[in-house]
């Protein structure tokens, strides 16, 4: 007899936690019971999957290739099990979205209602993370969808442009500098006070690569890990940031003010797992999501 799924579950358990007693617990099985299954798996595959002679229990070479091909099975059957609960007409059904941080202030809210306007019955999760983590949730088939940038991709993950996304310095809409006719020069940023993304935001990288390359030292006044408070902080003082343009699109207080040299550009990228069985709701968020980008106006890459 072959090996049956709870088979391939058990090894996997046993595998992630490197102990047969904790694995048991989770899988809330006997010991003896998880024991005497794998053993059953390990001889209808006539190779030993598992090394129990160390302090802990670890995958042997033939079980580590054997648990990559597991998890890809697994991973096939539950989108096999969404491909059966799928309905065409979207009366319901569901849909895990990943974005990067940038997007929550100013795609998400109007995408997401209008997305909400046409397919009422389908229910968004959508979690905010960073670009390498939302390539790992899409192989691990934890995400359906991810919006990010354009790069060198994970294997496995493609990638389908939507537009360009400009950054550019953004004030108050009160702020004198807002009335300039042209472009300012990139070495006039070290007259402004600057609020920042910090560190951890790709955003952030991608400034500081253009200060260093525009030779410019701005005086950086405050650092935050929240954009709505990058947001708060521009629109009551005279402190400027950087932030994708659109942001100001739907926040009539703050102007984008562009740089020349300008701010360098990303495309905009859908991210999906290659092959990935594609949901009516999965679908039918893609057309939304084309039809809200050319309303917007945005420069299609």
């Amino acid at each position: 007899m072959g090996p049956e799924l709870r088979h391939l579950r058990y090894l996997i358990a046993v595998a992630e936690h490197g102990n047969f007693t904790r694995a048991a617990e989770d899988l809330r099985v006997s010991q003896p019971t998880l024991s005497q299954q794998i053993k059953q798996l390990e001889r209808a595959v006539g190779a030993q999957l598992l090394d129990r002679s160390g302090r802990s229990v670890r995958l042997t070479d033939a079980g580590e290739a054997y648990v990559h091909y597991a998890r890809r099975a697994l991973r096939d059957l539950r989108a096999a099990e969404r491909a059966v609960l799928d309905v065409a007409d979207l009366s319901r059904g569901s849909l895990r979205l990943a974005v990067t941080p940038t997007f929550t202030a100013y795609l998400i809210g109007p995408l997401i209602a209008e997305m909400h306007a046409r397919h009422p019955g389908i229910t968004l999760d959508v979690k905010e993370m960073t670009q390498d983590r939302i390539e790992a949730g899409l192989l691990a088939d934890e995400l359906d969808l991810g919006i990010a940038f354009h790069d060198q991709h994970l294997p496995g993950i493609s990638g389908t442009a939507l537009f360009m996304e400009t950054l550019s310095l953004v004030v108050s809409a009160d702020h004198p500098a807002g009335e300039r006719p042209r472009p300012m020069p990139a070495r006039d940023l070290t007259r402004h006070r600057l609020a920042l993304l910090s560190g951890e935001f790709a955003t952030r990288g991608h400034i500081d690569a253009y200060f260093r390359r525009q030779r410019v030292s701005p005086r950086i006044v405050v650092e935050a890990n929240s954009i709505q408070a990058l947001i708060e902080i521009v629109q009551r003082s005279s402190a400027a940031t950087v932030l994708p343009d659109a942001i100001t699109h739907d926040h009539p207080s703050l102007s984008p003010l562009p740089l020349t040299p300008a701010l360098p550009t990303r495309t905009v990228t859908l991210l999906r797992r290659e092959n990935a069985y594609q949901s009516a709701a999965a679908r039918a968020f893609s057309a939304t999501l084309d039809d809200h980008v050319r309303a917007r106006g945005y420069t299609l890459a």
